[in-house]
């Protein structure tokens, strides 16, 4: 089952671009409640290259590491991956007059209610979307 979720960030696509790409920033945004945050992060974005994302409950009660291989890359405009369990995720990138609109849709998993991942997904890009929106970034 595929799920699409949408925001619109309000700023150009280079700061959305890196903001969603750099290590630094993903630690910052990459968040479906306060109670959790990412710890650490690594980007290599090629085709090919890899990712990871280590999140953990701020109590040290739990934690996971997100990652996959990056399949597909057109700048400021599409990331295509593959997490390791081969679910496969697309997010596009979008101009639009008041922003970026940020689309990303991914596989469902077995374990959670898709609603429950809808929602996890759809508050982790909402958080991105808060942040990203107050950085600037140069080109």
């Amino acid at each position: 089952m595929k799920i699409s979720i949408e925001t619109i960030v309000h700023t150009d696509i280079q700061t959305v671009w890196t903001t969603w790409n750099t290590p630094s920033h993903i630690k910052q945004w990459n968040t479906a409640s306060n109670d959790w945050h990412t710890t650490s992060s690594s980007v290599d974005l090629k085709e090919g290259g890899q990712f990871s994302n280590r999140m953990e409950a701020k109590d040290g009660s739990m934690g996971f590491d997100f990652s996959g291989t990056y399949t597909k890359i057109i700048p400021q405009s599409l990331i295509k991956y593959t997490l390791e369990d081969n679910r496969s995720i697309t997010i596009e990138f979008d101009q639009i007059d008041d922003g970026v609109k940020v689309i990303e849709t991914f596989e469902a998993e077995n374990e959670n209610d898709a609603e429950m991942q809808r929602e996890g997904w759809q508050a982790i890009l909402n958080n991105f979307a808060e942040y990203a929106a107050k950085q600037k970034i140069s080109a």
